[in-house]
């Protein structure tokens, strides 16, 4: 992006989205957000209402015809709405697709025909099976059977891909690609399975932390910030265009360990509990042992590297429930 422009975030009210909003308004840019609230949040976005360069638009990606106005005003679309988390996905699995796939062609066509930038998200799921224990953009997709729900969101998103990337080469989208690699910080909820703001939550109030399988699982984990960061130096960068980058953190750690980990920093009591994958996603559900992304391309590119440790995550985002705890209770 070049000098003060117009920006549209689809899903700029859920927890990477409002990131990135407040990132973008404080670059002085003006930010059109659209969400439709299923997962996002407006308290996400409260702090941005009343910033003359800051707008929201309650709807869906699915209406064209709102779309359509809100891809004609902007200069760059950050296109980050899509139903996300694996226990969304498992229970809303018909609209998860529609939302994914449909809206994602909806955002890409209406690019295309107003000649925007676009930023896809995409996710470190459409790796799937494959059992590398760290993964470059060209490794191949390796899907389990269509009866297995969990591989429907992979396979989603894997279109999303090929969707954008065949936009690019045949209508000439200036389309640029990323694959996260479980973003965290504050504001993420665990409703949705995410696994971090499920542990610190179980910790401070001493419940038992779940953790799934054997907990031998060996998991990324990046700030927030750092991949607002990483998004925003693509989409500033044209030699992006096209491609597709990984952007996470090289550094990987169980989920046992995790869990450990977490119970230590929050001086909690709970104990850590292992529950059957059937038991906690019913029978046949189907997980990854390693997810660790290589990010020598971004790197190579655009020279990111994530800069905060998984300790000072994890301090962040225990201060931020134990704050949001207080305000519930009304306490401060």
């Amino acid at each position: 992006m070049r000098g003060k422009e117009k920006i549209l975030i689809t899903g700029g009210a859920g927890f990477i989205g409002s990131h990135l909003a407040d990132a973008l308004i404080k670059e002085g840019h003006k930010v059109n957000v659209i969400d439709d609230l299923s997962t996002g949040s407006m308290e996400n976005v409260a702090g941005l209402m009343d910033n003359e360069n800051f707008s929201f638009t309650h709807g869906t990606i699915m209406d064209e015809l709102t779309m359509e106005k809100l891809a004609e005003w902007a200069d760059t679309i950050y296109h980050l709405a899509a139903a996300v988390g694996v226990k969304y996905v498992l229970d809303n699995p018909l609209k998860s697709m529609e939302v994914n796939v449909k809206g994602t062609e909806i955002v890409l066509e209406l690019a295309a025909r107003n000649r925007k930038k676009v930023l896809l998200a995409s996710t470190s799921e459409v790796y799937g099976k494959n059992t590398s224990s760290v993964f470059t953009e060209t490794a191949d997709i390796v899907l389990g059977a269509t009866k297995t729900t969990r591989w429907s969101y992979a396979c989603a998103k894997a279109l999303d891909e090929f969707l954008g990337l065949a936009y690019a080469r045949e209508k000439a989208l200036p389309v640029v690609i990323v694959r996260f690699f479980n973003t965290v910080g504050p504001r993420q909820t665990g409703r949705y399975g995410m696994v971090i703001p499920r542990f610190v939550s179980n910790a401070l109030f001493d419940l038992p932390i779940p953790v799934h399988g054997d907990g031998k699982q060996t998991r990324s984990f990046t700030y927030v910030g750092d991949v607002v960061r990483g998004i925003m130096g693509l989409v500033n960068d044209p030699k992006a265009v096209g491609e597709v980058f990984n952007i996470g953190n090289p550094e990987g750690i169980t989920i046992e360990d995790l869990a450990i980990k977490i119970k230590k920093m929050t001086g909690s009591r709970s104990d850590i509990v292992k529950i059957p994958y059937a038991q906690a996603y019913g029978e046949g559900f189907e997980d990854m042992r390693y997810r660790v992304p290589d990010i020598s391309k971004i790197h190579e590119l655009t020279g990111f590297a994530p800069r905060i440790s998984l300790d000072e995550i994890l301090e962040r985002v225990i201060e931020f429930a134990r704050a949001s705890m207080l305000v519930g209770t009304g306490k401060k």
